[in-house]
């Protein structure tokens, strides 16, 4: 076991207050190469995809839309939605959304369109 394992458990709700804008994912665990992020988001991202990797949303507040080409999915408090890698995809959230992210270290959140919505990656909280 390593010695900077910490048996501290993580309080999803008081993370989510420590994060201070929107659209702007914090990482508050890792697991192998995994990122377990929080963020809070509302009104329309872009579209983007993912080309290298599967992309997990799960809604812990809020209602979140996921736009797709050909349609889109609504994910409510206590779901999951997996968005399979290289499939385009534009988020939406009417009112304020809180939700984790599961994705590899270092994807970022625009895939690779970049612009003024790029966050930073690897800020923890």
């Amino acid at each position: 076991m390593s010695s900077d394992f910490s048996r501290a458990s993580i309080n999803l709700a008081e993370k989510l207050q420590r994060i201070p804008d929107l659209w702007q994912p914090r990482v508050v665990a890792e697991m192998n190469d995994y990122q377990f992020k929080l963020v809070r988001i509302q009104g329309d991202f872009i579209w983007h995809d993912h080309p290298e990797t599967d992309e997990t949303f799960i809604v812990l507040e809020g209602d979140l839309r996921i736009d797709f080409r050909d349609g889109s999915v609504h994910i409510g408090p206590g779901e999951m939605f997996v968005v399979p890698k290289g499939v385009e995809h534009k988020p939406f959230a009417e009112k304020e959304v809180k939700m984790m992210l599961v994705e590899p270290r270092g994807v970022l959140n625009t895939g690779h369109e970049g612009g003024e919505r790029t966050a930073q990656n690897d800020l923890w909280i």
